[in-house]
């Protein structure tokens, strides 16, 4: 499977996603005017990594901002690893980096740890 490497834009996040290193990068800021047009490709990539997936996979979220529409692709594109996690085929581990003092980021990062059975690290830096 072929890394996805997705340059940042003023509405869109940096993706970084190396399927054989086990590694999903997303970072920046996310308020896409078509959230569908963007994130599709990645969960298709997702899914497809979650059939055959590496023995250890680290989920790196490092959103400066989100909307509401991208909060439920991120939720998406997380429930497939969590379930990759769940059914023992492989560890996942999620690391929510927020910015110092962002308590918005913070908060969602504590949602998101809520909803998910994989192990979530809120790091602030």
């Amino acid at each position: 499977m072929e890394p996805l490497l997705l340059p940042a834009t003023d509405k869109t996040p940096s993706v970084r996603f190396i399927p054989a290193d086990g590694l999903l990068e997303i970072g920046g800021c996310s308020i896409h005017e078509n959230a569908d047009k963007f994130f599709r490709p990645l969960l298709e990539q997702v899914e497809n990594y979650c059939l055959r997936p590496s023995k250890s996979t680290i989920v790196r979220l490092s959103l400066t901002y989100f909307n509401s529409s991208s909060a439920k692709y991120v939720l998406d594109l997380l429930k497939l690893l969590d379930d990759v996690h769940g059914n023992g085929t492989g560890k996942v581990l999620l690391e929510w980096h927020y910015e110092e003092g962002d308590l918005d980021m913070l908060e969602a990062g504590q949602d998101y740890k809520g909803l998910l059975d994989m192990p979530v690290k809120l790091i602030e830096s």
